[in-house]
């Protein structure tokens, strides 16, 4: 067993997912620049001497400089660009959401693949190691996190770009949602925009491309970087590769893939709608570090009536014993999403009595919303096209949900504690269920408020269309400045 230890660690400490040096392409310009300079015949002016060839040399020399600065600037998520142009650009360019969303998303893919995309880069301020001397690192599910920050589901719907996504700095990404089989979703026009309040508005209806195409990305993923280090597919997902989780395929990191039913389901047949999540851990468990159960999305016709204890417990567990057979050595933790709206005392109850009864190992709280009062400030004034907008069928989602999320987190740590204890009094004791936070976040400020109030990863989704790629490093940079001022 040394041998292939040995290797694999000597394998990821020399190579990365992707380099970080300038790209081919930008070094290989350069380089026919020079060429083209050298091999330029000499004016009939110029002196034999070095004159002629400093001047060359110099301008070469600042070209090189220039492009090199150029590259690391617009891949730097601290670069102002990526805030004040790309998200406004974007909106002007594409007045329809979903074109920009796709643009975005083609986007990043053809960047990252030609090493051009925006990463986050190593400072005081966002460290990026998993030990202790990094005040931002958490511990979740037994792993070690460089930050407590994610990025929601609906980003990356078919998984396409989750390494483009971790470059952004989160140490959480959830892709998805999946449904079993291949869908269209809700027809188009389907979402819409509120800049006023930074809001949108969608009504997607799980969109996807089906787990047997996801799971294809994701095994694709897995045996690219298993060759990288000299090892096979089974060997990555038995944990060879140490220090490195085997969804994220990074250290301190964690990848999460959402699940629904499909919308042709009967929701009422609480049976078939288990059978849908679980064919979905099937083929997806394998390749995700947690599975999430979504039973709150809005646009699925009675997928929120799913949350019900009964129902809920039945699907809860059918999903835990399926992750429990996954072909690997450490098996996938299960979560389930909750709706933000089922919001009394005895429905949060009854999920928090379903998640005990099941066996699930957390819950993400919450969702978007169907809900419009109480979501435009006092004094903020909209267009009629805005108006028209937030009034449309389907999930709001932004930073006018934040009070909401912050209420329910807390309301749920409590209730999930309360069953912890009253388990560790019966003589049968249980880890402590993990919660994240999702709804409205959108600083470092409220992150913190989020994580204080008993959340243990905040993520981000909305924040990021207008707000633009370099959010999470912001966040990140305030929440270590915060915490500094405290200690000090």
């Amino acid at each position: 067993m040394a041998a292939p230890y040995l290797r694999a660690r000597h394998a990821l400490l020399s190579t990365s997912l992707r380099p970080l040096t300038t790209p081919r392409l930008a070094t290989g310009g350069v380089q026919f620049l020079l060429g083209t300079i050298a091999h330029r015949p000499a004016s009939t002016n110029a002196s034999p001497g070095g004159s002629s060839r400093f001047r060359i040399l110099a301008v070469s020399t600042s070209l090189a400089a220039t492009l090199l600065l150029t590259y690391y600037y617009i891949t730097d998520t601290r670069a102002s660009i990526h805030r004040w142009l790309i998200p406004p650009v974007l909106r002007l360019i594409f007045p329809d959401a979903e074109d920009a969303h796709h643009a975005g998303t083609v986007a990043l893919r053809n960047l990252y693949s030609l090493g051009l995309h925006p990463r986050e880069r190593t400072s005081v301020l966002t460290p990026q190691s998993p030990d202790a001397a990094n005040p931002l690192s958490v511990t979740v599910f037994g792993t070690r996190l460089t930050n407590p920050i994610g990025i929601s589901a609906g980003l990356d719907k078919d998984a396409e770009i989750p390494d483009a996504l971790f470059a952004l700095g989160p140490a959480v990404v959830e892709v998805g949602g999946c449904t079993p089989l291949p869908q269209e979703g809700n027809p188009r026009p389907r979402v819409f925009r509120v800049p006023a309040v930074e809001g949108m508005v969608n009504r997607y209806g799980l969109n996807s491309k089906g787990a047997d195409a996801m799971a294809a990305r994701l095994r694709g993923r897995v045996r690219r970087f298993a060759r990288g280090l000299g090892l096979s597919e089974s060997e990555m997902l038995d944990g060879e590769a140490l220090d490195v989780s085997p969804g994220s395929l990074q250290p301190g990191r964690l990848l999460l893939v959402q699940m629904a039913k499909n919308k042709g389901t009967d929701g009422g047949d609480v049976e078939a709608v288990a059978r849908d999540y679980v064919t979905c851990v099937n083929r997806l468990a394998p390749y995700a570090d947690v599975l999430v159960v979504n039973v709150s999305s809005p646009n699925t016709p009675g997928l929120r009536d799913l949350q019900a204890t009964g129902p809920l417990t039945q699907i809860l567990g059918a999903v835990v014993d399926e992750a429990r057979r996954a072909g690997r050595k450490v098996k996938p933790k299960v979560m389930v999403k909750v709706s933000p709206d089922e919001d009394d005392d005895a429905q949060m109850e009854g999920v928090v009595q379903a998640v005990w009864m099941s066996g699930v190992d957390g819950v993400i709280v919450g969702n978007t919303t169907k809900k419009r009062a109480g979501l435009v400030p006092q004094g903020v004034r909209m267009s009629a096209r805005e108006q028209r907008a937030l009034m449309e069928e389907g999930g709001f989602s932004g930073p006018a949900q934040f009070d909401q999320t912050l209420k329910l987190v807390a309301k749920y740590r409590k209730l999930l504690d309360s069953y912890a204890l009253q388990s560790w009094h019966e003589g049968e004791p249980e880890a402590q269920k993990i919660v994240f936070a999702t709804g409205g976040i959108t600083t470092g400020e409220q992150a913190l408020k989020v994580l204080n109030a008993g959340a243990s990863v905040a993520m981000v989704y909305t924040g990021l269309v207008y707000n633009g790629s370099g959010l999470i490093t912001r966040m990140k940079s305030e929440m270590a400045q915060e915490l500094a001022k405290k200690t000090e």
